[in-house]
């Protein structure tokens, strides 16, 4: 490369340059050691760091399909809903179901078994609608009225040992599911019917539709009872195939179309004195989440117990008052001699379904904490209707015809 006049020069330089090459392989091996121990320095930060941290470095969205038993337009959709928002809020997302109406996968009638063969994760319903499986499930749902309210049913199964029992049947019956009991339903009517009832007599041959233990309830007064979903009731009537239905509220019921097959509501009842729904998931499904995540799932069944209530009482006091100023609906109340034939069947029922251990091991242990906790509420509540009538002038039963 040099050229050969210059070639002292350049040998100079170039000794210069060998030097200079030296001193800069020194300095080029020093910066190399210093990049190469800072790299690896950073890799091992890094890596310590993915270790650490792992589910920051991969956020992930568990997702459960989770259907309810009610048409879509029904408020008990709605409420399945609300419990569905708050897991999703409580989780910041991290959970999330997906809520599904009726049908959507499998009938209202079908959800328990769809549960627990994994087609679904989970449900939104009642217990009465499996009391084919148990008589018992129904005690869980649509127990014996022994004086208490929904809230004090609640109660039971939270705090006073109602959920270890619940429990107890899914394992006798080997039902791979894990449920919570949530949302106080007050008392339902007894339900619509062509005409009103105004003795026991009335119900004898009727075509009628409700769950539970209140089918066999019924079936005491010689009616012929037929379980269907909420969503086929109304069509049932409409065709004739029913006499007489109940399904649970005003909300519902309107929504449903109930006052467009009949404008006679029987109002007050014993089949169903008070209830709540059940949420369902499957056991493997649930047991494989975060104990974080099962946690929220019950939880969550709580709030959405107490915000279920408040909303039902804004929305069925106006859901009546616009069946009976916009649609003709009547209403009634139901005679005290019906009621206390209902009591007596009650006995019938509770007696006949006794003959099975397990069931009678639950009804005794309701009468039990019924005995104890609703005498101490009659004892010290006041009553409500004295009050009201003193405020208002008027008796909370002068918008329904007396029989």
């Amino acid at each position: 490369m040099a050229q050969d006049k210059n070639t002292p020069a350049v040998q100079a330089e170039g000794q210069t340059a060998s030097n200079s090459q030296s001193t800069n392989s020194q300095s080029t091996d020093t910066s190399r050691r210093r990049f190469l121990t800072g790299s690896a320095a950073a890799v091992g930060a890094g890596a310590a760091a993915a270790v650490g941290f792992p589910s920051i470095a991969v956020a992930q969205t568990t997702t459960l399909r989770f259907q309810s038993t009610w048409p879509n337009q029904d408020i008990f959709h709605e409420f399945a809903a609300d419990y569905v928002r708050i897991v999703n809020e409580m989780s910041g997302g991290r959970l999330r179901l997906n809520l599904l109406p009726a049908g959507a996968v499998v009938g209202a009638l079908q959800l328990q078994d769809a549960v627990i063969s994994g087609a679904l994760d989970g449900g939104h319903g009642v217990t009465a609608y499996w009391y084919g499986k148990h008589k018992a499930f129904s005690l869980f749902g649509t127990p014996p009225p022994f004086g208490w309210d929904a809230h004090q049913f609640l109660a039971w199964y939270w705090t006073g040992g109602g959920a270890e029992l619940y429990t107890e049947l899914l394992e006798r019956l080997e039902l791979p599911l894990v449920g919570y009991l949530t949302g106080p339903m007050p008392t339902q009517a007894l339900g619509w019917f062509k005409e009103p009832i105004r003795g026991a007599d009335d119900l004898r041959g009727l075509k009628y539709r409700t769950v539970g233990l209140a089918a066999d309830l019924m079936r005491e007064f010689g009616a012929a009872v037929t379980i269907m979903g909420g969503g086929d009731i109304v069509p049932a009537m409409d065709r004739g195939l029913l006499d007489g239905a109940e399904f649970n509220n005003p909300s519902s019921d309107r929504l449903l179309g109930f006052p467009d097959v009949s404008k006679t509501w029987m109002l007050r009842s014993y089949h169903q004195d008070c209830e709540s729904f059940e949420i369902i998931f499957n056991k493997t499904k649930h047991d494989s989440l975060p104990e974080e995540f099962q946690a929220i799932l019950q939880y969550a069944a709580k709030a959405a117990s107490s915000e279920m209530y408040w909303k039902a009482m804004e929305r069925y006091p106006r859901d009546l008052q616009a069946m009976r100023e916009q649609q003709g609906v009547q209403t009634y109340i139901t005679p005290d001699s019906v009621l206390q034939a209902q009591l007596e069947a009650w006995n019938t029922v509770i007696e006949n379904e006794s003959q099975d251990e397990f069931f009678k091991k639950v009804v005794d242990h309701q009468r039990e904490y019924c005995e104890r906790v609703v005498g101490y509420h009659l004892e010290h509540t006041t009553p409500k209707e004295p009050a009201y009538v003193h405020f208002y002038g008027k008796s909370p039963t002068d918008t329904s015809t007396i029989l």
